[in-house]
This record gives C-alpha cells, sequence and structure tokens, in this order.
C-alpha cells in the first residue's frame, strides 16, 4: 500500500474514531436527560414565590439555595426562567439544585394521573420493559397532548429501540411545546449524531450548551463535533 492511500485509510479510522467517541459521549448524555428527576427536596420554613424569586438574587449563597429549593417544590413554568439563570450561578451547589428544580417543574403536568403515568413509564424504560414505557408515554400524551415532558420521555424510548424517526418526531413535538427544553435539544443531537449528520448535531448540541452549560458531556460533544467537521467556531446550515 502506498503512502498516499495509507494517509486516507488513517484518516478515515481517526474519523471513524471521532465519530464513534460523539456516539458514546451523546447517547448516555440523552438518557440520561430522560432519567432525570428533580431531587427530594428536604423541608424549610417555606418562603412565598415571591419570596423565593427575589432570594435568587440574593449575595448569600445558602439563601439561593433555599430559593431555588422552594421552586423545586412548587414553582411553575412561569419561574424556568429564573431558574434558567441560576444555571451560571457561581455557587456550584445553587448550579446543581437549579438544574433539578427545573426538571421537577418539567416534571409537573399539573394533572397526577399523568404525572403518575410519566414516572411508570420512567420505571419501565430504566427496566427496559420499553414496550410497556412507550404505552404510559403514549397514554400520557393522549391524557396532556400539551405535556412536552411526556414527549421528551417517549422521545428516548423510541431512541433505545432505533426508531430514531420517531424519537426526533417527538423530540419536536417537545421543544414546540418548550422551546427551553436542553434535554429535547440533547435528545436531537443525539439523534443527528448517530445519523452522522453532524452539521445538524452541532447546532443542537450549541444551543442545548447556551441554556444549559452544566450537562455532563455537552461541552465534549460540542469539542469532538467541531474537530470532526474541522473548525472551531459555529457555521450556519
Amino acid at each position: 500500500m502506498g503512502a498516499a492511500p495509507a494517509r486516507r485509510v488513517g484518516q478515515r479510522a481517526r474519523a471513524g474514531a471521532t465519530e464513534a467517541n460523539i456516539k458514546r459521549i451523546v447517547t448516555p448524555l440523552l438518557l440520561l436527560c430522560a432519567l432525570a428527576g428533580g431531587a427530594v427536596v428536604p423541608a424549610r420554613a417555606e418562603m412565598s414565590r415571591d419570596q423565593a424569586v427575589a432570594a435568587l438574587r440574593s449575595d448569600a449563597p445558602g439563601e439561593r439555595s433555599a430559593a431555588v429549593e422552594r421552586l423545586a417544590r412548587s414553582g411553575t413554568m412561569a419561574d424556568v426562567e429564573a431558574l434558567l439563570d441560576a444555571l451560571r450561578d457561581e455557587d456550584a451547589h445553587v448550579r446543581s439544585l437549579a438544574e433539578g428544580a427545573i426538571w421537577s417543574i418539567w416534571l409537573r403536568s399539573g394533572d397526577a394521573d399523568t404525572d403518575a403515568l410519566v414516572r411508570k413509564g420512567v420505571a419501565h424504560m430504566e427496566a427496559r420493559q420499553m414496550g410497556a414505557a412507550l404505552d404510559a408515554f403514549t397514554r400520557a400524551i393522549e391524557r396532556r397532548p400539551d405535556f412536552a415532558e411526556a414527549w421528551n420521555k417517549r422521545a428516548t424510548a423510541y431512541f433505545l429501540i432505533g426508531d430514531f424517526d420517531q424519537s426526533l418526531h417527538d423530540c419536536e413535538k417537545a421543544l414546540e411545546r418548550n422551546p427551553n427544553h436542553f434535554g429535547a435539544l440533547a435528545g436531537c443531537a443525539g439523534i443527528y449524531a448517530h445519523r452522522d449528520q453532524l452539521e445538524h448535531a452541532l447546532d443542537y448540541l450549541e444551543r442545548a450548551f447556551e441554556l444549559n452549560p452544566n450537562l455532563e458531556g455537552v461541552e465534549i460533544g460540542l469539542t469532538l463535533v467541531r474537530h470532526r467537521l474541522g473548525r472551531t467556531g459555529r457555521q450556519e446550515i
């Protein structure tokens, strides 16, 4: 084999290894986002919602943490914007609590039976009972078609059984209902990475990272995709 063919083989091998690395990074991230749920928050003397929002701007990390915990327990979608800002808090504990609080809010549909179906679906998914998981998530969607998290969870179930078209469809449905859903954005990135459509994967990774710079794997995924595309900046698709 001549030098030029050998170089080409080496380049292809390196490209293949990079693509494999991208998929290894993004696929667990998608599953992590799907299985994420709000942490159990210890009870404290309850502050009002307005007090909690104001306390997010406190100079004391403890007060900011308490505010995030209050919103995790009973915050609404209207509070997510403030919690997204808290994802950039200088205190790592506050950032972690804020991400959990956002997931807690996203998991509340306002209907107890719908929420129970989603929890049931997640339990089935963790047990690798994918048919039962899909059934539970579909029933949740039928009850509350506006519930973004039910679409996001079903997208992950479809992804795990290899139905990428349906998974992408459900991710987009989740994003139509919740444009700030960094988990669904990461899900789209995972699908496009598996399809080796890296321009699209990059776009969704960047959007997820802009919303939540703490997502495990996203920054690494961005580095790998940009390397594979041969650039360090963003290019319009």
